[in-house]
């Protein structure tokens, strides 16, 4: 039987569409499952910052992990790049500014480490400039007198979840690309050299069909299936005060804290930075169908991170608190490649997905078409969990 389709998507996010639209682009035959709606998951919840200065997440153990950051450091500067074109190539208003972004620190423990991880993004030729207190301030004069330093990165900024998504769609969609939604995929087999997809069409029905394609590529994140990938479900908080006039050009960050805070066209600020929200349970297992629950105590040490940087918050009103769920790694790391014990399976998730997104998309459609990538992948490869599925076996 001649397979339907180059490529199976299992997930409509971000990564998911972008990889169909550029799969496309190339001449793939490519189609889209999507449990829920297009959009519905993380790449819709999250608040839409392009954070290119290496994260408080990811410099908590810089003692151990410089290698590993020089290479993120790399991709981020492809992405850069990337994101500069991106408005041309979608040929529509994604919601892209990019006025370039500050991370902050409080005290002289915490610029020793905004010097540190200055010395690794300049010595990958990512643009960074560190600033005193008062050069920061003079830069942006909304910071507390509490901000010690700042390392200034003027190609970071924010773009709209709820647009950049639904602009891979509508350009995946006039090359052909086939999106089906409420689908459920309950068995992914390798059968006569190729891989067979079911799946549910009707949830309440449960008529079941079978798709069968080349290649599957797995974006759907912390809903992911098929082999022991060890992505895990993390409920983050997000929040939104009223409008209030321009105040704020930058993406605001912090070396120390959960932080991070821009300001909308609209006028809004966006509050978030990676404080949890509590997975909601069923029978003992996470409920992949529920919103998180938020936690007062996210909600609060959220806001009083901001305040403390910028105190001008401090006025202004929250208007809305919202949850959403990501995936992520034991190494916090993406997982981007072909699993090695299911030739044809290929994973793409995890690891500041919205950020990199586009990126990890146009890089996985060369790994997958031609078998390998213009920037290498292997530091990501779900090569490095093979033990895994040796242990405990293929599903």
């Amino acid at each position: 039987m001649k397979p339907t389709y180059d490529v199976a998507v299992i997930g409509g996010g971000l990564i998911g569409c972008a990889c169909a639209y550029y799969l496309s682009k190339s001449g793939a035959q490519v189609v889209v499952l999507e449990r829920g709606q297009i959009n519905q998951g993380a790449s819709g919840q999250n608040a839409g910052s392009l954070h290119f200065q290496l994260e408080q997440r990811l410099i908590q153990n810089i003692e151990m992990d410089v290698r590993e950051l020089e290479f993120h450091v790399g991709l981020a500067k492809l992405a850069i790049t990337h994101w500069r074109s991106i408005g041309a190539e979608l040929k529509t208003d994604v919601g892209l500014s990019m006025h370039g972004g500050l991370m902050v620190s409080e005290s002289p423990v915490e610029t020793e480490l905004l010097e540190r991880k200055l010395q690794i993004e300049r010595s990958q030729g990512l643009m960074v400039e560190m600033l005193d207190g008062r050069e920061a301030r003079k830069l942006a004069p909304f910071l507390s007198d509490n901000i010690h330093a700042a390392l200034h990165c003027p190609d970071e900024g924010h773009s709209n979840p709820r647009l950049l998504t639904p602009a891979f769609v509508a350009r995946a969609t006039e090359l052909g690309v086939h999106f089906i939604t409420g689908a459920r995929v309950s068995a992914v087999q390798r059968a006569n050299q190729q891989w067979q997809v079911t799946f549910e069409a009707d949830t309440n029905t449960g008529n079941r069909k079978q798709i069968h394609c080349e290649n599957v590529l797995n974006t759907a994140g912390a809903w992911a299936v098929n082999l022991h990938i060890p992505l895990y479900p993390v409920g983050l908080t997000m929040n939104v005060t009223e409008k209030t006039a321009p105040l704020m050009p930058f993406l605001i960050q912090h070396v120390a804290r959960k932080l991070s805070l821009k300001q909308t066209e609209d006028g809004n600020l966006l509050i978030g930075g990676g404080w949890g929200a509590r997975l909601q349970q069923r029978s003992g297992s996470w409920s992949s169908n529920a919103s998180p629950h938020f936690k007062l105590e996210s909600v609060r040490g959220n806001l009083r991170a901001a305040v403390d940087v910028v105190p001008a918050v401090e006025s202004l009103r929250l208007l809305r608190t919202w949850t959403g769920t990501t995936a992520i790694t034991p190494d916090l790391l993406p997982v981007l490649g072909e699993v090695p014990q299911a030739p044809g399976f290929f994973v793409a998730s995890g690891g500041s997905g919205f950020t990199y997104g586009p990126t990890y998309a146009a890089l996985m459609t060369e790994l997958i078409l031609t078998g390998t990538s213009s920037y290498p992948l292997d530091p990501f490869s779900p090569a490095r969990f093979s033990s895994l599925n040796s242990f405990m076996g293929q599903n």
